[in-house]
């Protein structure tokens, strides 16, 4: 973002969402394998709609896992619990439609271009197989960090995660006992000189029992929810509240909108504010770098900025499937850079080793960790220890360019 006043908006969904329902089903099953086989290659999509779950996709391993005792289980642990909600934990059907991974893939990642083409002695004689993987397929990639909170992310999306996290906390706890699964949230923020300086309106929807009023949905998830999770020094007397702003909202998650894996991009990064390469996380195991070189860049930048090197940085990496070394590596700061572009990027490769089997090995990508992160965001994540979420480079990069 340039330094300007401007109003930026950022949803998220709770998980319950639809969507949301599928990515943490492709994520327990990713987690699943990756528990018993952790060299297993997993790409794995699920849909969901009335009272059925299909999942489907392309598995290679040799470890048996239970898909519709995860499926369930997964449900469950949401709170699909009832037959009124529109898909039930213990009743619901579930489909399965698995194949292998395909032979021409699964070859050009495990040995990558480099080495079969002759193109890279130092690689192809280090001794540890997993240096030696190519790219699970082609595509760019972008990591973002910024000072604007804590966890150096946008304010937007961190506060609208955190009041779907919220709705869903009150709900299982039952501190509001008239909730269900299904729920968004959506915040505006004032920027004033490029600079978070208010929120402007906040919005929730939030599924409920039919019995519940529109005086008790709003009293209750004003004071409960949103006072609990925005900051009061963030809000003016002008801040507005929208509650439910359709009217009822009584029939939700699958049976009021069929959900797919991978169609909540957006709320998974850094909702709207930095780029976003394209490609899903969900269901993929690491070799797929739409998801470990994701997960890298944003460790890259977030190092970068918790160094001083900049205030905002967003960093692009591309590769060919196949090959394991970027096509290209961009930064930009937005102007808000303590040192030049060209050195920042000099930085990088000499800080990170962006290889997809040294991020896997570097970032400890084979472990069974997905499914926690399959909602309320894959970074800026405090609540989890994420190897991504990391600033264990911060200092070594502070000394070497020169920052105080």
């Amino acid at each position: 973002m340039t330094s300007k006043n401007f109003v930026f908006t950022s949803e998220s969904v709770t998980e319950g969402h639809p969507d949301k329902i599928a990515d943490q089903i492709s994520d327990g099953v990713l987690d699943a394998i990756m528990e018993k086989d952790p060299m297993g290659r997993v790409a794995c999509e699920t849909a969901v709609t009335t009272g059925l779950v299909f999942v489907m996709g392309e598995i290679t391993t040799d470890a048996y896992v239970d898909i519709p005792r995860i499926v369930r289980s997964t449900l469950k642990r949401i709170g699909y619990v009832h037959p009124d909600y529109g898909i039930d934990w213990n009743t619901c059907g579930v489909i399965t439609s698995i194949d292998e991974q395909s032979r021409d893939i699964a070859n050009g990642v495990t040995t990558s271009h480099e080495i079969r083409a002759g193109e890279d002695s130092c690689l192809a004689s280090e001794d540890d197989e997993i240096e030696k993987l190519g790219a699970g397929d082609q595509g760019m990639m972008f990591g973002f960090a910024c000072t604007e909170t804590d966890v150096l992310m946008p304010m937007p999306i961190i506060f609208a995660h955190r009041l779907c996290k919220r709705m869903a906390e009150v709900r299982k706890s039952g501190e509001v006992d008239f909730l269900r699964p299904d729920g968004k949230s959506q915040v505006s923020i004032q920027y004033i000189d490029g600079k978070p300086h208010h929120v402007v309106s906040i919005l929730l929807a939030a599924q409920h029992e039919p019995e519940t009023t529109d005086k008790e949905l709003n009293e209750i998830l004003s004071e409960k929810v949103i006072r609990a999770v925005i900051p009061h020094n963030m809000m003016t007397n002008d801040t507005k509240f929208f509650i439910n702003t359709s009217g009822r909202f009584v029939i939700g998650g699958p049976q009021a909108d069929a959900g797919v894996t991978g169609r909540k991009i957006i709320v998974d990064t850094y909702g709207g504010y930095a780029r976003h390469g394209g490609g899903c996380f969900s269901g993929k195991d690491p070799t797929k770098v739409d998801r470990s070189a994701s997960y890298a860049v944003r460790w890259v930048a977030k190092n970068l900025v918790a160094a001083g090197v900049a205030d905002q940085l967003e960093v692009q990496v591309a590769y060919a499937i196949g090959k394991a070394r970027p096509f290209s590596i961009m930064v930009n700061s937005f102007g808000t850079g303590k040192i030049d572009e060209d050195k920042i990027v000099a930085l990088i490769d000499k800080h990170f080793d962006l290889r997809p089997g040294a991020i896997i090995r570097d970032l400890k990508l084979r472990n069974p960790i997905y499914q926690q992160v399959a909602a309320y965001g894959h970074f800026g994540r405090d609540d989890l220890d994420l190897p991504w979420e990391k600033t264990d480079k911060a200092d070594a990069i502070r000394r070497d360019a020169g920052l105080k």
